[in-house]
Order: C-alpha cells, then structure tokens, then sequence
C-alpha cells in the first residue's frame, strides 16, 4: 500500500516514500504518463481501477433512461439523433473497459462489482426522465456536469486513461449540444412546452450539482487523487465552475435556476449558490434512490440474458485454439 501523504510546502507528497515511490511521484510531477507495464503504487492502480470503473458504468447505465426515450422522440431526426447518442455512450463505456483492463482486472470482474453493488455510477442515473424535456435537461446539465469533470482528465497521469478521455470529451461536447438545442426549442414554443422545460432543470438542477462528489471537506479520496494527478480539479472547484457556466446559459433561455439563494459575487468573480442535499446523494449512492433498483436490475438482466452469446463466443474461440494446436 501506498505510503501515507506527508505533504511539503508545495503539496506534493515526499516524505514517508520508498525511494520506488518518490521516483514515482517525481514522474507525476514532470507530467510525464504513466503506461500499464511500468510500476506503480498498488494505491495508485486501485484508485485508477475504482475511477475508471465507476466512470465506465456510469455510460453503460447512463443509457438506459435515454434508451426509454427513443422510440417516443418527436420526430424521425430527434430518434435518430437520441439514437446516436446513445450508441455514443456504449462506446465510452467499451473505451472505459478497455483502459480499466490494463491495469490488470478484467471486464467481467468490473461488471460483477457492479450487478454485486460493490462498485458504483453516477447518482444522476438514479433519477427518472418523465418528459421529453428531460432529454433536454440529461444532455445540457448532465452531459455539460460530465464535461466539467472530464475535459482535465485527459491531462490525468495514466496514459490509457488520458487518450480514451480525448475521443469521449469531443463526443459528448455534441450530446451537450443536442441537449441544450432540445431546450431552446421548447422554450420558444408553447406556454406548455417552456413550463415543460422548467420543470425539467427544477428537477436536475441539484443532481446535476451531485455529479461533482461530496464537497472537499468531505471527500475521502481527493487529496490523494490530486498528489497522483488521476483527479486535475477538486469537486467544488469543478462544481463552481459549472454553476458559472450554466446560469448564463439559463437566462438566455428565460428559464429560472431553482436557488433562491443563486447570486453574483463580485469578489470572487463567480456566483454563490446553495449546496445540494447530500444526505439526499449518500441516500442515492447508497441504494435507495427512484430508479436505483430499476437500474441495476435492467443492467443483471442484459447480462444474464447475453449469457448464451457470450456462451457462444467463448466455444468458437476455443475450437479456433483447437485447431491452432493441431496444426502445430
């Protein structure tokens, strides 16, 4: 395990190292990338395992209550659209795997942990999409809140990691888009449509807030991810970033944030808002949110019902081997 952080002046663990470990960490602070054959604190594989995991299932969960939404789009050009989206967001997920399977754990113990409740996705995929305007609201909150937070990561110091983040940014920069193309819409139709659209960022508002994490006084892996430069940004950095970000993008709508508290601040150049009810997140996280066990349930049934393909796959490469044998 990795040492514990004894910190310099400057913030960079030093002290308490292996020489193997300070090494390592002199690498990560000349950002230089760290590639899956060379060593590495089994703290730092751990963490990058839990990171890309979580980050992994959150785009293969985080289809599913897109997916409802396709078949009952308004138009041919809006499932087509939708339709691509959501393919987009299977791909994110197999790049995710892929980079996760590097450091050694296969796709199969990722997804157990996952049907098992041992590893986690993203709370937002917990809430239901009741209306067309929450299509809007999934793609300019949701998908702005995962830009935020994944634009730095592709200067994250695990190299397999950093390039998946490249492809993934530039997509979902599109599905944002989309989303907020969905709710400009709605706001210049009908009285209904715009009432539509507010009660969509009524209910995603502090979700979307939720993405970030649990702010920095209470998250337990930040100073940690920091010092391994896997996480470039702290949650509430990130999270005022988003708020500064969408509030502009809320008036040009004409829609109202729902925070009485929302103001400019001068000083800090930046708005203050309200914090989210984080005993509402750790009730999400821990199980007990609207679509929790829908989620989870529809991800065990996909699996279980592909078991005779994978069944399949799994035969034909194993009489493909036979045969290589043989012929040797």
């Amino acid at each position: 395990m990795y040492a514990q952080l004894v910190t310099t002046e400057g913030g960079t663990p030093r002290e308490g190292m292996s020489d193997q470990e300070r090494a390592f960490q002199e690498r990560i602070d000349r950002n230089e990338k760290i590639e899956p054959k060379e060593w590495m604190p089994e703290g730092y594989r751990k963490t990058l395992i839990r990171q890309i995991g979580q980050h992994a299932h959150s785009e293969i969960v985080g289809q599913l209550p897109e997916g409802n939404w396709i078949g009952r789009a308004p138009t041919l050009e809006r499932k087509a659209i939708l339709l691509a989206k959501v393919q987009d967001e299977a791909g994110h997920g197999l790049y995710l795997y892929s980079a996760a399977e590097t450091l050694g754990v296969s796709r199969d113990e990722l997804l157990e942990a996952l049907h098992s409740g041992k590893m986690k996705y993203s709370s937002i995929f917990n809430y239901p999409t009741l209306t067309w305007a929450d299509m809007g609201a999934v793609g300019w909150l949701v998908d702005g809140a995962a830009i935020m937070n994944q634009v730095p990561l592709q200067r994250t110091s695990y190299g397999p990691y950093a390039r998946a983040m490249i492809r993934i940014c530039k997509e979902e920069s599109f599905h944002q888009r989309q989303g907020y193309d969905i709710m400009m819409k709605m706001c210049a139709g009908t009285p209904e449509q715009k009432a539509m659209a507010q009660d969509a960022l009524n209910r995603f508002w502090y979700p979307s807030l939720m993405m970030f994490g649990p702010s920095d006084k209470d998250s337990v892996h930040s100073e940690q991810s920091m010092a391994w430069k896997i996480k470039m940004n702290t949650n509430d950095e990130l999270r005022q970033r988003f708020v500064d970000q969408t509030v502009p993008q809320a008036e040009y709508l004409g829609l109202t944030v729902p925070d009485p508290d929302l103001r400019w601040n001068e000083d800090k150049g930046g708005y203050d808002f309200s914090e989210p009810d984080w005993s509402e997140f750790y009730a999400v996280i821990a199980g007990n949110g609207p679509c929790n066990a829908e989620r989870l349930g529809a991800r065990v049934k996909a699996w279980e019902d592909g078991a005779w393909f994978r069944d399949g796959l799994m035969a034909h490469a194993d009489k493909a081997r036979a045969r290589r044998v043989a012929a040797e």
